[in-house]
């Protein structure tokens, strides 16, 4: 077959390739086209180069190229390209799933494979309602997650989630998707004295509901949407100790934080805390195939355990060999290339390079941790006021975007609350792609701020 010319894909894109989250007729044609990566850069099919500082999607930990992993699935392939994990196993779901065990911690050793996050979240959702009726509590259907969160588009995901303007067009969605405060610490909600607000206002959402029908609380390691909002020192203990007063599962959300992104194999390790179920999924594969795993904790598969009562759900690409050998091999490299020591021993520098924007009237906050980071941009620093909606949306999608992949960055202008940048480069980033982040963000953002000064 005769190669497509860069004309004709454009084309072809912008007629039949639906993009996600894209409007149509405006998602492709004109933007780069993606053809090829290694490291921690990808290639678009003019041959331009671009420093990859999102990793995908917070995904390819490994970076691109890794003949290892297009190896390993060439050979699962060969061997057994598909069965379902449906009354079956395969091999390679065996080993990923007893891996896995060996890294979580705590009890967490049943593992339950989904194709990607949003269908890990679904899943512990159904989980902890099954969970309930079996223990005689068939009130607690309702979970807790916070303002702003991120967790998935299913209808259940979608429903955990909270960002209002993803919601409104599938609305009404699963009842009992109680919203508490994100821990965004900068800007500290009137009324809160400190701190300790973030995790009491879980204790009273409880409360307020009744204890009863509580299921289970979700929360991410940090916060992604809003930009990386980390915890406060003491949070998650207190979240924890609320968990077991009241009898409420507490899940990590771990789509973004685990395998890595931290600096550890997840990101409840990072910071201390022990969950009844983490969900996970992207960094698993470093994004080489599509898997997600919930990985539960054994008193929780415990009333299934020797009975004849199943976890009634289930997807058929679930724990797929191919990617089940990817993630084998996916890890495997964490291991040799010691790619949680390379995070642990770059992420000041890493904060340094976003640090020293500081100086720049439009930053007005930087926050994260590990490889994981948030620039918040501000009209006015001293006052923290923000751009209005419309600002925003100029900033944003006007500028921004744009801007940084002219410049050769990929990372991410988002507007879901206060407009921020976000960066989570490859694990294997270090001080060269440091200092091209710091070189386009310090131009990049200069010139947007003559560009607001014009509005």
């Amino acid at each position: 077959m005769a190669s497509v010319s860069n004309v004709d894909l454009a084309q072809q894109a912008d007629r039949h390739l639906w993009g996600h989250f894209s409007s149509l007729g405006r998602s492709v044609d004109g933007m780069p086209i993606i053809e090829r990566g290694e490291g921690c850069y990808v290639w678009d099919n003019h041959g331009k180069r671009f420093l990859d500082g999102l990793a995908g999607l917070y995904t390819t930990q490994v970076g691109y190229g890794r003949v290892e992993l297009a190896r390993a699935a060439g050979a699962q392939a060969e061997e057994l390209g598909f069965f379902p994990i449906w009354t079956y196993a395969h091999p390679k779901a065996v080993e990923l799933a007893a891996r896995l065990a060996e890294l979580a911690p705590g009890d967490l050793n049943r593992v339950f494979f989904t194709s990607g996050g949003s269908e890990a979240v679904e899943s512990a959702w159904k989980l902890a309602r099954q969970y309930f009726k079996m223990k005689g509590e068939p009130l607690r259907t309702k979970v807790i997650s916070r303002y702003l969160a991120y967790h998935g588009t299913t209808m259940g995901a979608l429903s955990i989630t909270g960002i209002s303007g993803l919601k409104a067009p599938f609305e009404p969605l699963i009842a009992g998707a109680i919203k508490v405060p994100n821990t965004n610490s900068y800007r500290l909600p009137a009324g809160a004295l400190d701190e300790s607000y973030f995790a009491e206002e879980i204790e009273q959402a409880i409360l307020r509901e009744g204890a009863e029908t509580i299921a289970a609380v979700f929360l991410e390691p940090v916060q992604n949407a809003g930009g990386c909002f980390t915890p406060p020192d003491g949070y998650f203990t207190r979240v924890r100790e609320i968990c077991d007063r009241y009898g409420v599962l507490l899940v990590s959300d771990e789509v973004i934080c685990a395998y890595g992104r931290l600096g550890h194999w997840f990101g409840s390790e990072r910071l201390g805390y022990q969950p009844d179920i983490i969900t996970s999924a992207k960094g698993i594969t470093s994004g080489y195939a599509p898997l997600g795993a919930m990985l539960v904790s054994d008193r929780i598969a415990e009333p299934f355990a020797d009975t004849d009562e199943p976890f009634l759900h289930g997807y058929t690409f679930a724990g797929h060999p191919v990617s089940c050998a990817v993630a084998l091999a996916n890890l495997d490299l964490f291991v040799a290339d010691d790619l949680l020591g390379n995070v642990l021993r770059n992420e000041d520098a890493f904060r340094a390079s976003l640090d020293d924007l500081s100086d720049l009237p439009i930053v007005g906050d930087i926050r994260g941790m590990g490889y994981f980071y948030g620039i918040e941009l501000v009209k006015d620093r001293d006052t923290k006021e923000t751009f209005t909606p419309e600002e925003a949306n100029h900033l944003l999608r006007g500028f921004l975007s744009s801007r940084l992949g002219e410049l050769g960055l990929l990372c991410r202008a988002d507007g879901r609350g206060e407009p921020v940048i976000q960066l989570a480069p490859p694990l294997i980033a270090g001080a060269d792609e440091f200092e091209i982040i710091n070189s386009v963000l310090r131009q990049v953002l200069t010139e947007a701020m003559a560009e607001m000064e014009k509005r």
